[in-house]
């Protein structure tokens, strides 16, 4: 029997990556205890997620435990030892706004979940691969520093620029920046990721998102900006747009592309490895420009207002150079542009919003 364990299994990521392995064959057991409900609220819960999951997907198995918990998270790990072949570990408390309420619940969820996840590996399953879906706000927010220029839609890096043509690599500086608190929690595990990998073996990789974004993502206003955007477009919520006239750039990768990317790096896991992972120049957009996606979809404009404080931290421009981890696994490539992403979270979010009674 081959098991892999998911964290944050009812949320995007997880269970995107629930289904793409189930679907190659192996038990998949998820962890997950619908946190995004007391973070952000009833619109953000993953409950409809996680039946979707019981019903539809046979090698299934839900537990609904908190990774802070070490001896619920033991007793798991002990149960299936070394059948467990892969951890992908994607709980967490995703938003840079929301930490600053709770500090303590940011980072021991984020950096205490993640080493109880790692020793547990450790213990029970050391040869099982690693994956970590961590942030570019490791980063802080060193790329403001950037020589932006300002055009019509959004602001750009010139090509000239060591990152222009593709994007920032994982060169870039993790000190002296302001990373948010939920930044440092995740840099925090991420350090955490690498050192089990270089100090005791283990097989791990720390992926540094982007915007993580697809049909499946419950969006909501402190975290998931593109699906949180079609959301409000569809159902003609105020939206509002925060600093830098709304022309901040962000690259989106699509779950399916993402999970796809666990799969290859599981094929022959590295040790202590970072990877720079997003839409890279492949599929990113400005605020502007999703919004006027969002217009061309539903055919009406949206309703949304301008506010030009920006977020403490935020970045004004990211695209992710994705070359280092395609080094190191060729076969793997982006297959969702942002037109694409943008009409699947529509069409889905179409679907989804008049069952679940949201207006």
């Amino acid at each position: 029997m081959s098991v892999m364990i998911v964290t944050g299994s009812a949320g995007l990521i997880g269970a995107e990556t629930v289904r793409f392995f189930a679907g190659k064959g192996l038990d998949v057991v998820g962890i997950d205890n619908d946190m995004r409900r007391y973070f952000f609220g009833e619109e953000a819960s993953t409950a409809w997620s996680r039946r979707s999951l019981e019903e539809q997907v046979r090698r299934y198995r839900h537990v609904d435990a908190d990774i802070r918990d070490a001896d619920a998270m033991a007793r798991l790990f002990a149960q299936y030892g070394r059948n467990i072949v892969a951890v992908i570990h994607t709980a967490a408390q995703p938003s840079h706004d929301w930490a600053a309420r709770e500090p303590i619940t940011d980072f021991t969820i984020n950096a205490n979940g993640t080493l109880n996840l790692l020793e547990m590996t450790r213990q029970h399953c050391p040869e099982a691969g690693f994956v970590f879906t961590s942030t570019n706000k490791v980063y802080g927010d060193l790329a403001n520093q950037l020589p932006l220029v300002e055009l019509e839609t959004r602001w750009e890096l010139p090509e000239t620029h060591p990152f222009g043509a593709h994007g920032i690599d994982e060169t870039m500086s993790v000190d002296q920046s302001l990373h948010s608190l939920f930044g440092a929690s995740k840099l925090a595990a991420d350090v955490l990721v690498q050192e089990y990998g270089h100090y005791f073996g283990l097989k791990t990789a720390s992926f540094r998102g982007g915007c993580l974004t697809g049909s499946g993502h419950s969006g909501t206003e402190l975290h998931g900006f593109l699906a949180y955007l079609v959301k409000c477009a569809i159902t003609r919520t105020p939206y509002k747009v925060f600093g830098y006239q709304g022309k901040q750039v962000r690259d989106n990768i699509h779950s399916d592309d993402l999970v796809n990317a666990f799969w290859h790096y599981l094929q022959s896991p590295r040790g202590g490895e970072v990877y720079n992972i997003g839409g890279s120049r492949h599929a990113n957009c400005s605020m502007l420009e999703a919004i006027a996606i969002c217009e061309r979809l539903t055919g009406r404009p949206m309703n949304w207002a301008y506010c030009e404080e920006n977020r403490a931290g935020d970045h004004i421009w990211w695209i992710s150079d994705i070359r280092r981890f395609k080094s190191h696994y060729p076969e793997w490539d982006l297959k969702y542009d942002i037109e694409a992403i943008t009409t699947e979270i529509f069409d889905g979010l179409t679907e989804r919003l008049p069952r679940s009674g949201t207006k």
